[in-house]
């Protein structure tokens, strides 16, 4: 893997954005953790109290409260007792909404298959101690790289969800071989 020059690039007013456009502009950028570094290559947005998916479609609760804060800070949580996931935080504050980051590409200091939330964030070291970082400056960050390149971006549904299964809010780079999952056609 090789090091890529990176310029830091996401502010507040990136993510204080319609989800929907905060997940489709990560898609190319860089997560960075420490030393680590990968490109953000799949995505699922959740729109907040209307989404029924969302784990804040209930309101502001103690686990969701950094949903309804100012945008651009990490909500990391446990799945099936086992595995952190991490999303961002996206629109205005107030107003919940979130985008889980479902895969990514390594790029430096990334040893681990990265295809799927639990395992960028194990490869990442991604734990709780990271809910409710800001993203836009510190130890885990998101920033583009110093040249973008231009990539085919595809939609689905969100995968393997029980709820809200038929929105097309799961965003990937077509052809990237760290998605996760399977495409449907």
């Amino acid at each position: 893997m090789r090091s890529t020059p990176l310029t830091y690039n996401t502010t507040r007013a990136f993510y204080a954005r319609p989800t929907v456009e905060v997940a489709r502009d990560l898609l190319g950028t860089i997560l960075r953790h420490g030393a680590a570094a990968a490109r953000i290559v799949e995505v699922e947005a959740y729109l907040g109290e209307s989404d029924t998916a969302a784990h804040s479609a209930r309101g502001p609760t103690p686990r969701t409260q950094v949903l309804f804060g100012p945008p651009g800070h990490a909500y990391v949580y446990l799945i099936y007792g086992m595995h952190y996931c991490l999303n961002i935080a996206a629109e205005r504050e107030g107003k919940a909404g979130c985008v889980l980051i479902r895969a990514v590409e390594p790029i430096a200091g990334v040893g681990l298959p990265t295809n799927g939330p639990g395992k960028l964030t194990r490869a990442l070291g991604i734990t709780l101690e990271h809910y409710g970082a800001d993203l836009t400056g510190g130890s885990l960050i998101v920033c583009a790289p110093a040249r973008r390149t231009t990539f085919d971006i595809g939609v689905s549904p969100r995968i393997r969800i029980k709820k809200a299964i038929d929105l097309p809010l799961r965003f990937f780079i077509q052809g990237n071989r760290y998605v996760s999952g399977s495409v449907p056609k």
